[in-house]
């Protein structure tokens, strides 16, 4: 045995000695093919600006920059094999796999994937954000502390912004981003607020979901917890409110915090353009669900509050722009507002005397008792009841006693009128009788349009609501009157080129540069600044001016109200913008002509006080010799005709005046 160890011996010893050789020489190689690589060892490469590799036949940049590496959240934490776990060498051949951020964040990973913008990705959308959109590159994300950060509180509006701001997210998000950079939010941001709401606070953070999904923090029935969490004593009032109750019962008619103030563009309340500003609360606000009649249809609750409130003398005083006066808000609350049932109500019965007294010192029980509603629609108390009696009473004998005092006048100027034009018994033929018909048809067809367009433009006019006629029948006599219109242009048009006397009034309402002079002697005269009446022809300039306008007048509006009645053929052959145009065209030429035949023609044949009390020419075609001499002096055709006419009437003085030359 002992020989045997001893002949083996060597043989072992060499064994071992040459194992461990090949373990060490193996270990070593192994050490030298395989080292971790440094931050330092792939910065030798990636520092360069210029490095790029291939993707889809573009360059892509795999250019780090050190220091912006190294100033990292990442940077003071982690080497570049951290997340490249798949780089097992400085000098890799192979381009590593793509990272994911769930390696690390598998929390902010989920929730995000339950967001509208992962969903948005799955559907194929580019835009969409990832985590690199909001956060930043990996090599260069700091922490949302850092100023910095594109996650910092302060620029998280721009972060959302740079994509909501554009037109691929939505049309309208330009507006949205500015909106709230001037709200109230958007402001207090801006001065360095730390506290101030900005995107994430409402929308969240990751798990962003639409509005309309149920766990959505700005779904209708989540917002009054979203903004409780900064205006948590606001929104506890709110919830204990007849608005809160009954969103709580899952009511949608309900408002919440953003049906009111608004979402984006969130004001002040003292700021004049903010819906829930003192001046706009019953006109816009509160009058959005309260002035209707559907919570009077579906819940019973009175309607036509704005209205009621607006005819009172608080609603008055506060259109006529007082800040004191009382609003909805002083009398029914803020956030806490309740029926009038509930005790704690501000408009309970027991507590009236204290809410007026607010502004009336020293109120009773029954000062309390009168109306702020007027002519409340379901009042029956006997205030109410007597106010109505009265009214009817009134209205009944303001229609009798005025209008017994217009007819009683009425008689008595055209007696008078009579009268005194049977005085004057010179008289010059001014307008024929088919002229005078064309005339009448034009007036009477030309106010028609007039007051059945308006009513539609001004709905709440005196007299849209003195036609009542429905908007069926109101565009019924509106097109009907337009057809008889364009019939009594086309016969005068018929009427001009096809008639001797029709040519002849074309011919004399033709401008010359005659007219020019004659307007600045008119005007020279009556200014004072010279002595001598100009003389005109058969028609003045005015008259040729006005002509030549209703021709304009006519065409446009002929052209664009057919236009406008025939608008589905127009807009199936024409790009719809021909139909704003012509709309806006109708209206304001519409606007014109009318305050043209107010302010010109009317003061020609009414106000004119050489005219008193108005040119009768429209109605007999007349005028007196004298008036018509003093007018159209050189339309010696017409005033040699009526002196031959009437020769055999020398002794009349105003025909003597002829016959003598004066």
């Amino acid at each position: 045995m002992r020989n045997t160890r001893r002949l083996f011996a060597p043989g072992v010893a060499l064994t071992l000695v040459l194992t461990a050789s090949f373990a060490f020489a193996t270990g070593k190689s192994a050490q030298k093919r395989d080292p971790k690589p440094t931050a330092e060892d792939c910065l030798a490469c990636h520092s360069d600006a210029s490095l790029t590799h291939d993707v889809n036949g573009k360059p892509a940049s795999l250019h780090v920059d050190p220091q912006a590496f190294k100033d990292s959240i990442h940077g003071s934490m982690f080497t570049c094999v951290d997340c490249h776990t798949d780089v097992t060498s400085a000098a890799h051949e192979t381009t590593p796999k793509k990272i994911s951020c769930a390696t690390c964040h598998a929390d902010e990973q989920a929730a995000y994937e339950r967001s509208f913008h992962a969903k948005a990705v799955q559907g194929g959308n580019t835009h969409a954000a990832t985590c690199v959109d909001c956060h930043g590159s990996p090599h260069e994300l700091l922490p949302a502390a850092d100023p910095k950060s594109r996650v910092n509180h302060a620029r998280i509006p721009a972060t959302c912004g740079a994509c909501h701001s554009q037109k691929y997210v939505t049309e309208d998000g330009a507006q949205m981003v500015a909106s709230y950079a001037a709200s109230v939010h958007g402001h207090a941001v801006a001065a360095g607020s730390e506290k101030a709401a900005v995107c994430t606070d409402c929308h969240g953070t990751h798990e962003i979901l639409d509005a309309k999904d149920s766990k959505s923090s700005i779904f209708k029935f989540n917002v009054p917890l979203t903004c409780g969490k900064c205006h948590d004593t606001i929104s506890k009032d709110f919830q204990q409110s007849i608005h809160g109750q009954a969103i709580a019962l899952g009511n949608w008619q309900a408002p919440v915090c953003t049906d009111c103030h608004g979402i984006h563009s969130i004001k002040s309340h003292l700021d004049p353009n903010s819906p829930v500003n003192a001046a706009n609360l019953a006109q816009s606000t509160c009058a959005r669900c309260h002035e209707g009649m559907r919570l009077s249809q579906e819940f019973g609750i009175e309607g036509r509050r704005a209205t009621t409130y607006l005819a009172s003398y608080h609603g008055l005083a506060a259109r006529n722009g007082s800040q004191v006066v009382a609003n909805c808000a002083s009398c029914h609350g803020v956030h806490n507002i309740l029926p009038s049932s509930d005790p704690r109500s501000t408009i309970n019965k027991a507590n009236l005397a204290h809410t007026c007294g607010q502004c009336h010192p020293g109120v009773t029980e029954k000062f309390t008792a009168s109306k702020v509603h007027v002519d409340a629609p379901l009042s029956a108390d006997i205030g109410s009841i007597a106010v109505r009696w009265i009214r009817k009473f009134y209205l009944s004998m303001i229609f009798a006693v005025i209008g017994g005092m217009i007819l009683h006048n009425l008689i008595i100027w055209r007696a008078k009128v009579i009268e005194r034009r049977k005085l004057q018994t010179a008289f010059v033929t001014r307008m024929p009788r088919r002229f005078r018909w064309q005339h009448a048809t034009l007036l009477t067809s030309f106010f028609v349009l007039v007051l059945t367009g308006f009513a539609l433009g001004f709905p709440n006019s005196w007299f849209s609501s003195m036609l009542s006629l429905g908007e069926r029948m109101r565009r019924l006599v509106h097109r009907t009157a337009a057809v008889v219109l364009i019939g009594v242009s086309l016969y005068h048009l018929f009427d001009a080129v096809f008639t001797r006397e029709g040519r002849k009034l074309v011919r004399d309402l033709f401008p010359t540069l005659d007219d020019v002079r004659g307007a600045w002697q008119n005007l020279s005269y009556y200014l004072g600044l010279s002595s001598r009446k100009p003389e005109f022809p058969r028609f003045t300039y005015a008259e040729k001016a006005e002509y030549w306008a209703l021709v304009w007048g006519m065409i446009v509006m002929a052209v664009t109200g057919v236009m406008l009645w025939a608008k589905v053929i127009v807009g199936n052959h024409m790009p719809r913008w021909w139909l704003d145009v012509a709309t806006a065209i109708h209206y304001y030429e519409a606007v014109l002509a009318t305050l043209a035949i107010v302010v010109w023609h009317f003061y020609q044949v009414f106000f004119d006080p050489d005219v008193y009390p108005m040119n009768w020419a429209w109605w007999d075609g007349k005028m007196t010799l004298h008036h018509y001499r003093e007018e159209h002096g050189l339309d010696s055709a017409t005033l040699k005709e009526f002196s031959a006419d009437h020769s055999e009437q020398a002794e009349e003085p105003e025909a003597a005046e002829i016959k003598h030359g004066h």
